[in-house]
């Protein structure tokens, strides 16, 4: 049997001793170090998919214009390192809370409003990973054009600013790309005043919404979608838009 005389040890190894309860000290804080790169170091060796192969991006429609997809992450829960080939925008649906994990760089948390939309530079890989208890949701509107458009001048009148009417309001958030993207605000009974569209637009709903497009020459016609639905329509009509339904509508449109 092994008996240990710790009156025999040296004063600094002894049980208590300060040089000790030092290193212990200093061995904790490199294992908590340690610990809190787990996930970086994770994010720099995952394998890389497409953007069309992670699992959580649900590709929900692709023409010349864009490509869209619904993105959906289970609470904790992560997609893939997946590479974004192109300019975006996204419009997140409910409140978020994520690590944004980029190929190459430390994890960033980030947190979003419900509706929050922005535009993201592409040319990059990286993991979302989902720190909150409810699932996290947006709409990833690719720009398939992006590399012609960003170079040409705007073909746009107005790039920003605010146009109110009684009960509404649309706010144009930003021009990328030469894409116009703007945020519009319904209460129940509201009507956008009649407005043309020469070319096509993508409608996301931030919001349920109940609406009554009443389209020169053609007569109206409901538009109902969910939160987190999308509505591709095509230019050349001129149109009014009043909101039917019993609640606030907010949707986002991505101009062409």
């Amino acid at each position: 049997m092994l008996i240990v005389r710790f009156d025999r040890l040296p004063t600094a190894a002894r049980p208590g001793s300060k040089t000790l309860q030092c290193y212990n000290s200093l061995a904790m804080r490199r294992a908590l170090s340690l610990f809190l790169l787990i996930p970086f170091l994770l994010a720099q060796t995952a394998t890389e998919v497409e953007i069309t192969a992670e699992p959580s991006h649900h590709l929900a429609l692709d023409n010349e214009y864009l490509r869209v997809f619904k993105v959906e992450v289970a609470p904790h829960a992560s997609t893939l390192m997946h590479r974004h080939r192109h300019d975006y925008v996204y419009v997140t649906v409910g409140d978020a809370h994520l690590s944004n994990e980029v190929e190459g760089k430390p994890p960033v948390e980030v947190k979003f409003a419900d509706g929050d939309t922005r535009f993201a530079a592409g040319s990059f890989a990286h993991i979302a990973r989902n720190l909150s208890d409810q699932p996290f949701r947006n709409v990833t509107i690719e720009l398939m054009q992006d590399e012609k458009l960003r170079t040409e001048p705007s073909h746009w009148p107005e790039e920003s600013g605010e146009k109110t009417f009684p009960g509404g309001r649309i706010r144009i958030l930003f021009v990328k790309d030469g894409v116009r993207v703007s945020e519009v605000n319904l209460e129940p009974g509201a009507v956008v005043p009649s407005h043309h569209h020469d070319g096509p637009h993508l409608a996301v709903a931030v919001s349920d919404v109940d609406l009554r497009s009443d389209v020169e020459g053609r007569g109206p016609a409901p538009v109902k979608f969910k939160a987190g639905e999308i509505k591709w329509l095509p230019g050349g009509y001129t149109h009014s838009l009043t909101n039917v339904g019993q609640k606030p509508a907010r949707f986002v449109t991505v101009e062409f």
